[in-house]
């Protein structure tokens, strides 16, 4: 993994999305604005949730795509959007959604990092707070590997 799969740029505090799939749409176009994946990426991570939920606990979804979308992933990468009042996925409340995109499997150890960024309650407390991206990244910094 490079040093660059998460930067404040791809960090928004105040997500505009209302609904899991504006949501998905959201963190998406960041990928695709940040050249990290091609725009059919986003349509496979609808098709991910549509098969299972990428909820994953502790106000965190963690959306990507399929595995027959991995030639649309340009390069490893991930967006953070956090919202002030929580998202309705699949009935569970979600404030943050991060977005991945792993290029030849690098999406593991990403996955792994936010695993265990949000099994601790008082990381997630500092996300959740945080008043900048750079708060943001000192608490996930690890997904860069």
């Amino acid at each position: 993994m490079s040093s660059d799969v998460l930067t404040t740029d791809r960090i928004i505090l105040r997500g505009t999305a209302r609904t899991r799939d504006e949501a998905i749409d959201e963190g998406g176009q960041l990928l695709v604005s940040a050249g990290a994946v091609e725009a059919s990426y986003v349509t496979a991570m609808h098709e991910r949730e549509a098969s299972v939920s990428t909820y994953m606990g502790n106000h965190l979804a963690i959306p990507h795509g399929t595995n027959e979308a991995k030639d649309a992933i340009v390069r490893s990468a991930m967006t953070l959007v956090r919202y002030d009042e929580p998202i309705d996925w699949d009935g569970n409340p979600v404030r943050v959604v991060a977005t991945i995109a792993g290029k030849d499997g690098g999406h593991m150890a990403v996955l792994q990092s936010l695993a265990l960024a949000f099994s601790d309650d008082a990381s997630v407390a500092r996300v959740l707070a945080a008043t900048t991206t750079d708060d943001v990244l000192a608490v996930l910094g690890d997904v860069n590997g």
